[in-house]
């Protein structure tokens, strides 16, 4: 019992620990920030094979052209953008509309239709298969992961999950991990069978919704709403730890070159860095960014990061949401420093 006793102990020690100390890894300063026209927003991306930064845009979605002078332009027709992302060998986009539960798919320079495929209520995060031939939509209202074959244009399966799912990612071609910010856990889904496949409690982490994934390691990072992030294990599906991060996180972003976590936190207009060395954690200075900058999107040839962002007045009313500055959405750049 004695030895039972001391083993526990031992193991509760070294959960509890704080994150390993090492130099910090390079940083970044902020770059001249992009203008854009005004609305809500809700994810970001990157388009690899276009180098193109895509903002989920209200009702439209922002194409941003860093290499061309940061030219801005809004593509589409779209319900309530949430989540976006390209296509792999097309000029098209797959877009998330959330108050019509329909997923468009749109052409990247004019903004024609071609197809406005029906999905479970309430669609938001998405992500695709390594082939780029299948969509993963999550249904956050619906609590079900909407398939779509992206060649036919069509949904062909569902997985019924639980509401308020957030944000996936694959942790092989066969399992999806997600969060659930009602549950304040993970679950996953097997897209073989399109079944569920079981779930992760995050004790200590409240409202969970951004997640990535470094595949080297095995380990995921969820982003808390209660200024904590869970560092998880997915293989052995085991909370590695609680780290500290910022206010109103909405994502998480993995850099692979620089073996560290990227998290914009809007409400205390930081992104906290969370570097992997190994499989221990270290958490470095957070960098300032703007308030309301949340999400983003990052691109690994750079390093640089893309954080849309405006200016609220507050509400003047209990209950009513805050309002944007009329011409102040834009998008916050952060570069390597040199």
């Amino acid at each position: 019992m004695k030895l039972k006793l001391a083993m526990f102990c031992l193991g509760a020690a070294l959960f509890a620990q704080p994150a390993l100390s090492a130099p910090a890894g390079p940083g970044f300063e902020k770059r001249n920030p992009i203008a854009a026209p005004d609305d809500r927003w809700d994810f970001a991306s990157w388009d690899a094979i276009h180098h193109l930064v895509l903002v989920a845009h209200g009702k439209d979605v922002l194409v941003i052209d860093p290499a061309h002078g940061n030219a801005v332009h809004a593509v589409g027709s779209i319900a309530g953008a949430h989540g976006v992302v390209a296509i792999p060998g097309t000029n098209t986009l797959l877009v998330t509309s959330a108050r019509d539960n329909t997923a468009r798919v749109i052409d990247e320079t004019t903004g024609a239709q071609l197809a406005a495929i029906p999905v479970a209520k309430d669609p938001d995060a998405v992500i695709l298969s390594a082939s780029g031939r299948r969509a993963y939509v999550m249904a956050a209202d619906a609590g079900a992961i909407s398939i779509l074959d992206l060649v036919k244009y069509t949904e062909i399966g569902r997985i019924p999950l639980k509401p308020a799912l957030e944000v996936p990612v694959l942790v092989t071609p066969g399992l999806l991990a997600v969060n659930n910010e009602a549950a304040n856990e993970i679950e996953f889904a097997n897209l073989t069978s399109r079944k569920p496949a079981g779930s992760l409690a995050l004790n200590g982490c409240t409202a969970p919704t951004g997640l990535a994934y470094d595949a080297t390691t095995g380990l995921a990072l969820s982003s808390c709403a209660n200024g904590k992030a869970a560092l998880v294990d997915l293989r052995a599906r085991r909370v590695v730890a609680l780290l500290p991060i910022g206010d109103g996180p909405d994502t998480v972003i993995w850099d692979a070159a620089q073996s560290r976590f990227l998290v914009p936190c809007g409400k205390t207009g930081t992104l906290s860095v969370i570097r992997l060395i190994g499989r221990r954690p270290v958490v470095e200075t957070a960098v300032p960014t703007e308030r309301s900058a949340r999400t983003a999107a990052f691109d690994p040839a750079t390093g640089h990061v893309y954080l849309p962002a405006a200016g609220f007045v507050p509400a003047t009313e209990p209950g009513k949401r805050e309002t944007m500055e009329p011409g102040s959405f834009h998008i916050v750049v952060l570069g390597p420093t040199n």
